[in-house]
């Protein structure tokens, strides 16, 4: 029993994750092309018969930007909550409307929405888990908030965001406003946010974590990949990239997930 996982791509010029086991999967975003996704997906051994639905995290463009010709080319119904479907202007065949902390299952799938912290209508994550493997997909996130804590800790693999290098945003050529924003609680993780995150709550079964959503001009893929990797212990660290797919990972483990205590977030994680 076990989940296959890839990054299709991974940054602000488009995000697109596939899981799924044997029989079936879902796309969580489709910030690329159809054709990229299908090419992308070819190149791994994929098959788009075995997608059965695309989730959508929320509205900004490198998340949707190929969501509604691939939905429409396969018949895909698309899980989108109705305030990211209005804010994004999407109209969709088979949009499905999705509640945070409820269950949707997809086949075998089960796939889980919460709520997450980012300047969108109405932003969700998602974790996805099948025979007691679960892996999560956690991107475009302003802060760590408890949801994230709680979801983070349960995953034998996760997508997790570390988008920018705190210095190197600050000496960069980013304007004020856009640092701002990035920095400010509803944007994105710092590698630092995203390392005290693995550190704290990294469960002992993790066995790997994909960096994802890294900042072309505010951080380096092997700085970040440096950082983690000091304290990865037995984890596999992989950088998702902005230009290509990842190769198609194998996830399996230990087949016991159980919800570990909530956490007192009022500690600093820094």
């Amino acid at each position: 029993m076990s989940l296959f996982v890839a990054s299709l791509n991974s940054g602000s010029n488009g995000n697109c994750y596939y899981v799924g086991n044997n029989e079936e999967a879902v796309l969580v975003d489709v910030g690329i092309s159809c054709k990229e996704t299908e090419t992308r997906m070819a190149r791994l051994g994929l098959t788009m018969r075995k997608v059965k639905a695309i989730f959508i995290s929320h509205e900004h463009s490198d998340h949707i930007r190929g969501v509604a010709v691939l939905a429409k080319k396969y018949k895909l119904p698309v899980y989108i909550t109705s305030l990211t479907r209005l804010n994004g202007d999407l109209t969709f065949e088979a949009a499905v409307d999705f509640i945070a902390e409820s269950p949707i299952n997809i086949g075998e799938l089960t796939v889980t929405p919460f709520l997450k912290i980012h300047d969108a209508a109405h932003p969700h994550s998602f974790t996805i888990a099948y025979a007691g493997i679960k892996v999560g997909v956690f991107t475009d996130l302003g802060a760590v908030c408890e949801n994230l804590v709680q979801h983070f800790q349960q995953c034998h693999a996760a997508f997790l965001e570390a988008n920018y290098d705190e210095e190197m945003l600050e000496r960069g050529r980013y304007p004020y406003h856009l640092k701002r924003r990035i920095r400010g609680g509803k944007g994105h993780l710092s590698n630092k946010q995203a390392l005290a995150l693995f550190m704290h709550y990294k469960p002992s079964y993790m066995s790997h974590l994909f960096l994802s959503h890294l900042s072309k001009d505010n951080n380096d893929p092997e700085l970040v990949y440096n950082l983690f990797s000091t304290h990865a212990g037995k984890t596999e660290i992989v950088v998702a990239s902005r230009y290509r797919e990842s190769a198609l990972y194998h996830i399996s483990g230990d087949t016991i997930v159980t919800n570990a205590p909530l956490v007192n977030l009022q500690t600093s994680l820094f």
